[in-house]
């Protein structure tokens, strides 16, 4: 497993923002050159297409794994290595499952396996923050339901099986007010102060834990000092659920607050900078099964789980998808991100037993 994680590292140093894949995404070309793999191609909105041909009496599969990361350009991308470890931002999320997409062709090389069908490896763009899953969507308008599966590679989930996709809705709300100074137009609304107010109410709300349902404030801007009273500010609003109908039902819990707080004075307007579908296939699904007995036989307990992952897309138009874990490992989309490096066969073995009998069960 060396060389596989050799081609992480080579993959994390490359900076790879959301939207600003490119560079990462031409190293990604170039190693299915080097693979020979057949119908190389980049997309409209970046994704890298390589096809690993097999029999041709079968559908195809579809293995993609996301290039970008949450991480700015210019982070210190330095990692640390200890005998068991590999820390560093973006290694297991998502460095390390688009280097295990090289490494399961180098497996199925190495023990001469033929495979019925082509597999198709996508290395996709805009799967993080306000990327809203575009490259996967490109993906699956591109194959539809020609495919025998869609599976996602994510690298820090091993033992974990996507089959459920977590429905989510992101807003940016935006308050707009007369401003002016803080002593002399005093008594004059302030976009945070009307927005913080908007806030309080919005975390008051019941939310239900089944289906778990969540809400979430990450980003607050606006104003331009301390003694100004602020004419603009907006917030970054997160909502989940794994029910599409309490999902529904918080939207409208919150259109409604957003739009009781406008006043003449104040304008609020909420703009939806996000949406990540939600879909599922069930626990007896054919390939839900043989993912568990393909981790099964890797002595690891599966553990079926919702998430928002590039499964999203094709589960939320009916078609088979789930998402699976290279290795194990904490700390996503923190500077302290680490993988555990000898789960890291098992996660491959896992990958490989699951490639070998994903013909049979159709």
């Amino acid at each position: 497993m060396d060389k596989l994680l050799e081609l992480a590292i080579a993959i994390q140093q490359i900076p790879a923002p959301t939207f600003e894949e490119s560079q990462r995404g031409e190293f990604v070309r170039k190693l299915f050159e080097e693979e020979e793999l057949e119908d190389i191609s980049k997309d409209e909105v970046g994704n890298i297409y390589g096809r690993y041909r097999g029999e041709g009496i079968g559908a195809p599969l579809v293995i993609c794994a996301h290039l970008d990361t949450v991480f700015p350009a210019q982070t210190d991308l330095r990692l640390a290595r200890d005998p068991k470890r590999l820390t560093g931002p973006g290694i297991g999320d998502n460095s390390l499952a688009v280097a295990g997409m090289l490494a399961l062709i180098w497996m199925l090389r190495e023990k001469n396996i033929r495979l019925p069908g082509d597999i198709w490896l996508v290395a996709t763009v805009g799967e993080e923050g306000l990327g809203n899953l575009q490259g996967m969507r490109a993906v699956v308008n591109h194959f539809e339901d020609t495919p025998i599966a869609y599976l996602a590679l994510e690298g820090m989930a091993l033992g974990y099986i996507y089959n459920r996709a977590l429905g989510v809705r992101r807003y940016r709300v935006s308050a707009s007010t007369e401003g002016g100074h803080s002593w002399g137009h005093y008594g004059r609304s302030s976009a945070i102060h009307e927005l913080a107010k908007l806030i309080t109410a919005l975390t008051a709300l019941e939310l239900p834990s089944s289906p778990r349902t969540t809400m979430n404030v990450g980003v607050i801007s606006g104003g331009i000092s301390v003694n100004t009273i602020a004419a603009e500010a907006s917030f970054e609003l997160d909502l989940r659920s794994e029910g599409e109908d309490a999902l529904t039902e918080l939207i409208r819990d919150t259109e409604a607050l957003i739009l009781s707080a406008n006043k003449p004075e104040v304008k609020i307007v909420a703009e939806q900078i996000g949406k990540r579908p939600a879909g599922k296939i069930p626990a007896s699904h054919p390939l839900v099964k043989l993912a568990e007995r393909s981790l099964i036989q890797q002595g690891v307990k599966p553990i079926l789980i919702v998430g928002s992952t590039d499964a999203n897309i094709p589960l939320s138009r009916g078609y088979p998808a789930i998402c699976l874990g290279v290795s194990t490992g904490e700390g996503a989309h923190t500077m302290d991100e680490f993988i555990d490096t000898e789960p890291v066969a098992q996660g491959m073995a896992q990958l490989l037993y699951f490639v070998e009998n994903l013909w049979g069960i159709a």
